[in-house]
């Protein structure tokens, strides 16, 4: 009897790698302590309770299984009240940076495309030099963009440059990134920009001559199985106008109103709702809602896939999408001066973003996180990642969750009995 038991198990858990999901087990089989985990739960219980969200999912993974999967109050409360289910689709705001961006840049750089070392010229003709006041020329080289000290201003003038040339208009964006002053010489501060990673886009988009959705869907969401993670849930017709899509990559997959599954975010002058339309300004106005620092909608199940693949080096389930060196390098301080701004080339370990990551994790902890309220964290030494997902601007953005994802991973760290 306790044969038949264990080959159901062994099959449970190979039907559900097949099926894109991690195989789920108890906290207890995780090496973890029920009752220390919910502790986490109150906490967000707590944050619902004071309205600093309407609710979310959290979703802990433990030695390449979830452990922990769990939907707390609401996805959406404005016109309607919708409780908040397991499989919820989230804007993930600028973790689209660390979860699709940076690990594209870093599989063309593995394939001998890029170097962390060449300036951005070198792909986009007229991108400037920083240029001091003896007009001495400093390049911004790629390892800048990633690492957030190339001295580009945090963010780009929407409503001005679409007043200019109309939108969505990717190339004036462009354009306006390539020529825009510089806040400081490279490499002497940090500066988290989201121009950075959207002239990393560009930089994808002309080596592989496909566009960033495309380059990241064929390279990473489909080969792990990210069935419900993707860019563009709504895709904005000539009339201006957003109209869901068909194109989304769960549309096929997901049986009846895939649209009903995306959490809305924050509400608009109109009285209408963003809801599968990117909440970044940038990425949805200028960039037509594919984008370098933002774009990429997901869902826990989903990102559980590409946090286990890392801590185990670059694969999972047989599927490989980057080397166990380029993953190395990616999630760690790079050599030398630019170690002590705290960013890797593509996460954020110590620099002041990344409270996320609590107080007991440790050293290696790696992370991200993103405007709309979303956060991943993994922790390679302990094998262990925390995936906190809300929608703090919906239906307005009045509220922080900073605290929130720090109690929550220290909560979910303490509950690690066993290492």
């Amino acid at each position: 009897m306790k044969y038949i038991v264990t080959l159901f198990a062994s099959a449970l858990l190979a039907c559900q790698a097949e099926a894109g999901i991690l195989p789920r087990i108890t906290p207890a089989q995780a090496g973890m302590d029920p009752k220390l985990l919910e502790y986490a739960d109150s906490a967000i219980l707590q944050s619902i309770n004071e309205k600093e969200i309407p609710g979310a999912v959290l979703a802990v993974v433990r030695d390449g299984k979830m452990a922990y999967l769990k939907a707390y109050g609401n996805k959406e409360v404005y016109p309607d009240t919708v409780p908040m289910t397991t499989n919820t689709i989230f804007d993930m705001a600028s973790c689209s940076k660390a979860m699709s961006t940076a690990v594209c840049t870093w599989m063309l750089i593995e394939r001998g495309q890029l170097r962390l070392e060449d300036p951005v010229s070198r792909y986009i003709p007229g991108y400037q030099d920083y240029l001091d006041i003896e007009e001495h020329r400093t390049p911004i080289r790629i390892i800048d963009l990633l690492t957030h000290t190339s001295g580009l201003p945090p963010y780009g003038p929407t409503a001005a440059l679409a007043k200019k040339y109309g939108s969505p208009n990717p190339q004036a964006l462009l354009n306006y990134i390539a020529t825009c002053k510089r806040d400081f010489k490279p490499e002497t501060d940090f500066q988290y920009s989201c121009l950075n990673y959207i002239t990393l886009q560009h930089i994808i988009e002309n080596l592989s001559g496909m566009s960033l959705r495309d380059f990241a869907r064929k390279n990473l969401f489909d080969v792990l199985g990210m069935q419900h993670t993707d860019y563009l849930p709504c895709k904005q017709g000539a009339d201006g106008k957003w109209v869901n899509t068909a194109e989304a990559a769960w549309a096929s997959v997901t049986k009846g109103d895939w649209h009903q599954l995306v959490a809305p975010t924050e509400k608009q002058p109109d009285g209408s709702v963003l809801c599968g339309q990117v909440h970044d300004p940038l990425a949805r106005v200028m960039n037509g809602g594919i984008s370098g620092n933002a774009g990429v909608f997901s869902c826990a199940d989903d990102i559980a896939l590409e946090v286990t693949a890392l801590m185990d080096g670059g694969a999972y389930n047989g599927k490989r999408i980057l080397s166990p060196m380029a993953v190395r390098a990616m999630t760690s301080l790079p050599k030398g001066k630019l170690a002590q701004f705290g960013r890797t080339p593509g996460w954020d370990i110590c620099s002041p973003y990344a409270s996320n990551n609590g107080d007991l994790f440790g050293a290696h902890t790696f992370g991200h996180t993103g405007y709309t309220g979303t956060s991943i964290i993994v922790d390679p030494d302990s094998h262990t990642a925390v995936i906190l997902l809300t929608n703090r601007v919906h239906p307005v953005d009045e509220h922080s969750v900073v605290r929130l994802r720090a109690v929550v991973a220290n909560a979910v760290a303490a509950a690690i009995v066993r290492p």
